[in-house]
């Protein structure tokens, strides 16, 4: 745990569980930071750089602003695998940085028995602009950017058992930008926004929750699914972590009696590089519908809405409307 911090100038901290910090720096700057690195979650070294500079680069998007700089951070097992594929590690993740807007500046490499990669990123906003996961009111729709299921399909692909259409439709969404969906939500005025990434679908949603001070229902008829997923879920083919996300938030969510526990899993599957949830006030719902798809993001669907806080935390229906 952090200690307590008193600054005047630290706009979003760690007290609200936001995705990165926002610190001003006067009135009409302050720096957006975070970093965020992980073990390859696909073979290609390329697509492994590609992802985790998406994944790093989101925190930014999640709080609605604009990243501007990145440093690389990296292990490596010198001697164990070609030097080679760090090359191509650094090429993807400059590329993503690169269709970003954003500059790498510099970085940090040590020898690691397993490799790793990510960034630190960045971003600048105007103070009083920031978008956080506090802003969400009741009646909001949820609305979701990209396809669930990379944590179950990354584990096959460890496996082994994963298909080449699992591989490819996972590897297009992880690399994916959460741009087009931050700026949506800024076009919009949209109230709250988080990115899905390692705590699932239902744990990220539950800090908007509780920084809101609402309740949330999902409705996972709603949920788009990657590619595979489903059937890899019903063979139990899931990551570590999405079985303690789903141990975790089953203390504060009720889910319908006729859902499956392979529908739990999917519901609290661990993201990589996962897309945003925008909490949106029902009279422009429409628009914003119509404007992520027209962008093209890899998903755009209404998953649930926010509730008065009241009863659990989270309630998981079978569908909804």
């Amino acid at each position: 745990m952090l200690p307590p911090i008193e600054d005047p100038d630290l706009l979003v901290g760690s007290d609200t569980l936001d995705d990165a910090a926002i610190y001003r720096v006067n009135d009409e700057i302050a720096l957006v930071q975070t970093v965020d690195f992980f073990t390859p979650v696909v073979d290609d070294p390329w697509d492994f750089g590609r992802i985790a500079a998406a994944n790093a680069l989101s925190d930014i998007y999640a709080m609605g602003a604009r990243p501007l700089t990145a440093l690389n951070i990296v292990g490596f097992p010198s001697g164990v695998l070609p030097i080679e594929h760090l090359g191509l590690i650094l090429q993807g993740g400059a590329e993503s940085v690169k269709a970003a807007g954003a500059t790498i500046v510099g970085g940090h490499t040590i020898d690691d028995p397993e490799p790793k990669y990510g960034l630190a990123v960045t971003g600048i906003i105007r103070p009083g602009e920031e978008l956080t996961n506090a802003g969400g009111r009741p009646g909001d729709f949820l609305v979701l950017t990209k396809p669930l299921g990379t944590g179950i399909v990354a584990t096959a692909i460890k496996m082994g058992t994963a298909s080449e259409a699992a591989i490819v439709a996972a590897t297009a969404s992880m690399a994916a930008l959460n741009r087009d969906g931050a700026e949506v939500a800024r076009m919009h005025g949209v109230r709250a926004l988080t990115d899905v990434t390692g705590f699932g679908l239902l744990g990220h949603l539950s800090e908007m929750c509780r920084a809101s001070g609402t309740s949330a229902e999902v409705w996972f008829g709603s949920l788009p699914l990657l590619p595979g997923a489903v059937s890899l879920a019903q063979q139990g083919v899931a990551p570590g972590g999405t079985k303690r996300n789903l141990e975790y938030v089953e203390g504060w969510t009720s889910f319908d009696p006729g859902l499956e526990p392979w529908q739990k899993l999917l519901a609290a599957d661990a993201q990589t590089s996962g897309g945003l949830i925008l909490a949106v006030p029902e009279g422009t719902v429409d628009e914003v519908m119509a404007d992520l798809r027209s962008r093209a993001t890899p998903a755009a669907v209404v998953i649930g809405r926010l509730l008065a806080q009241e009863g659990p935390l989270l309630r998981v229906r079978a569908t909804g409307t």
